[in-house]
């Protein structure tokens, strides 16, 4: 899947949580993601996040780096 793909998706997650405070947005994009995102596109978005991020959501950019951080993707 294109990064910009990836992007767009996880922009709009976080468009979904726009309404709540930045700890509960940023915990429920990290959990909607890590519920439905399959391995692959983890790998892509941490790629894509750990290149520049450019264009992610702050809040989305935040979820990330916590997922990444909790529970990392092996590339095997």
């Amino acid at each position: 899947m294109s990064p910009e793909k990836l992007v767009y998706m996880v922009n709009q997650i976080a468009k979904f949580f726009a309404h709540k405070n930045d700890e509960e947005a940023i915990a429920g994009i990290a959990e909607h993601i890590n519920s439905f995102w399959e391995k692959r596109m983890l790998m892509e978005i941490y790629a894509y996040l750990d290149a520049d991020g450019t264009g992610l959501d702050d809040r989305a950019k935040q979820a990330l780096q916590r997922l990444k951080l909790a529970s990392p993707v092996s590339v095997t």
